[in-house]
């Protein structure tokens, strides 16, 4: 990190796993300035400095922004001046947003520079044409996010206060804007893809353009020592690809528990052998099979003892107040024995996905596809319509997150389902449609189709159900039928596709447990009856939990939740991360050996 990084809030590196060294954080004193009435342009919002200010990267309906304002923010404006450094001349200057909600449009020197449209997803704007190194930008960005219109939002409430799993919304930046400069020819994000059976990473490099002359150069070293290196021709290719075959001997799996990382480095070298350009990265050599109802990790079946994680915090909302925090979450998880998350209606900031490889922990990569209800049936090219932009905001996700040996499967929708009929409808496309792009953009992984409800288009690696039933006995009972291809589900009406693919339950337990909340009412809730005792509470616990690890056919779990989110009471732990429970024994009772693991 440079001196000028330091001191500023989220001032972190934003991008671990593909690094250069020079670089400028712009997190801080935003001028700032609410819109409600959309009508900020015409009122020339874009050429004037704003009437108040902010603290960036956090949304100003958190407590870390200095605003604190829940209402609802139908466009924001943001400005702030910045001094490109004079050393960066002969360099494109590339802006980069880790995340804006929802709506965006970038102005620089009053040059409009980008449009971006998704809260989840990362964007970047070349502003090379608008400002010089050694000279002034002025940067305005507009973020247009009109909380009831049909979009992928994921748990944000609609209502002016949080309700049911809704909670407080986010609009506008929340997540770490910076600065970089790249040379005219450079490396774009490469995809580390790792084979174990043939002990080696298969490594694509695009470029943004090709170079008569140039060639990449791509060494994997382990603690330093230098292990294989590749180089491939950049005259014919935009994205060229080597191989990196580790010696015998070096091979070091990555796994749960097990975050063995490769360091990577790549070298872009000119036609006169200068360093054209530099990024510094990292890999973990990491298969993932299916074998029958398995689903093996480095060849063996792992029981994914999953934890849902919303990613919400009481200060920052959907911004984690620190990266320590970040880190903090996968702890705490592991900590209770869970040893994978799914993550839950959120694209995750890519520092957790770093924390999760620097610690061996699984996670399953999800969507925030809440919301996209009431779609706007005119389908007119002149009009937003959610399930397209849900698809582009999804393709984007993958692409960012491919190379992160954390992740070990895709989910693109929760509980989007309906009941069968003699039609097809368009929740039907869209639900094959983000399978198959899942797919084509990442054959490594398995995909789920949709995480609970109805899988309508009988496609998809693995199967799922949510069940929250209460009672230990029951709920074992529930699954008995695996083997015979019999499984539960939420609307008897829907049928089943289920073919004897990886069976798991992608949403259980949730129980209530904070004798503090009692006097709330209904203000906070779980599923389910609350436990009278908290001894009665790690017997249900352990009931559900064994319930599924002693059956043959379950490969895993993903219990509800980790953290109490606002008004919901289920977490292992407070909404200020504070455990609830004895975490030794949650992990003892999570410890047990599942059947799955003890099959041959």
């Amino acid at each position: 990190m440079t001196p000028s990084n330091q001191n500023v809030p989220r001032g972190e590196y934003p991008r671990p796993q593909f690094q250069r060294e020079r670089w400028l954080c712009l997190n801080g004193t935003w001028e700032f300035e609410f819109d409600p009435g959309d009508s900020g342009f015409e009122r020339g919002l874009h050429e004037r400095p704003l009437t108040g200010s902010i603290t960036v990267p956090f949304c100003p309906e958190s407590s870390l922004s200095g605003i604190g304002d829940t209402d609802f923010h139908p466009v924001v404006w943001y400005r702030r001046e910045v001094c490109i450094p004079a050393d960066w001349a002969g360099n494109r200057l590339i802006l980069h947003f880790g995340a804006v909600d929802y709506e965006t449009t970038v102005w620089v020197n009053g040059q409009e520079v980008k449009r971006h449209r998704g809260g989840f997803t990362s964007f970047c704007c070349d502003i090379s044409d608008a400002v010089s190194p050694g000279e002034n930008a002025t940067i305005v960005v507009r973020a247009r996010d009109y909380p009831r219109d049909p979009k992928p939002e994921g748990k944000q409430s609609d209502r002016y206060s949080n309700y049911g799993c809704f909670y407080t919304r986010t609009t506008g930046i929340w997540q770490t804007v910076w600065l970089e400069p790249v040379p005219p020819v450079h490396f774009r994000r490469p995809r580390i893809t790792p084979d174990v059976a043939g002990r080696r990473f298969v490594v694509e490099m695009p470029m943004s353009q090709s170079k008569p002359g140039f060639r990449a150069r791509v060494a994997v070293s382990w603690e330093g020592r230098e292990l294989a290196v590749a180089t491939a021709e950049c005259s014919h290719d935009l994205s060229p690809r080597v191989v990196l075959e580790l010696p015998e001997g070096e091979v070091r799996l990555w796994g749960p528990g097990q975050p063995n990382l490769y360091d990577l480095d790549f070298q872009l070298i000119g036609s006169d052998g200068a360093v054209v350009d530099a990024i510094s990265s990292y890999a973990g050599l990491r298969g993932i099979a299916i074998d029958g109802r398995k689903v093996l990790i480095n060849g063996q079946p792992v029981f994914q003892r999953q934890i849902l994680d919303q990613g919400y915090y009481p200060d920052g909302i959907l911004t984690a107040p620190s990266d320590d925090a970040l880190r903090r979450d996968i702890e705490l998880a592991m900590e209770g024995g869970f040893n994978c998350a799914r993550l839950h209606e959120k694209v995750f900031e890519e520092r957790f996905l770093y924390h999760a490889d620097r610690l061996g922990y699984l996670v399953w990569g999800e969507f925030g596809n809440w919301g996209m209800w009431g779609i706007d049936r005119r389908c007119s090219p002149y009009y937003h319509h959610a399930y397209a932009a849900a698809m582009t905001q999804w393709l984007e996700a993958i692409k960012r997150d491919y190379s992160h040996p954390s992740i070990i499967g895709w989910c693109g929708l929760n509980e989007e389902g309906r009941q069968k009929e003699d039609r097809m409808v368009a929740l039907d496309d869209l639900q094959l449609g983000m399978f198959l792009a899942a797919k084509a953009n990442d054959p490594s992984r398995p995909a789920l189709d949709v995480s609970g409800h109805v899988h309508a288009v009988r496609e998809t690696d693995v199967y799922d159900v949510h069940d929250y039933e209460q009672d230990p006995e029951k709920f074992a009972a529930s699954y008995a039928g695996l083997a015979e291809n019999q499984v539960p589900h939420e609307d008897p009406n829907a049928g089943t596709s289920y073919q004897g693919q990886p069976f798991f339950v992608s949403e259980f337990g949730g129980i209530k447990w904070n004798p503090e909340s009692e006097a709330d009412g209904d203000a906070s809730w779980g599923y389910g009856s609350p436990p009278k005792t908290l001894e009665e509470f790690y017997a249900r616990f352990q009931g559900l939990c064994h319930a599924l690890m002693d059956n043959p056919n379950v490969f895993g779990f993903c219990y509800t939740q980790l953290t109490d989110t606002f008004q919901e009471q289920n977490g292992i732990t407070y909404f200020a991360r504070t455990p609830k429970f004895d975490q030794r024994r949650l992990r003892e009772i999570l410890g047990k050996k599942a059947a799955i693991e003890r099959s041959p």
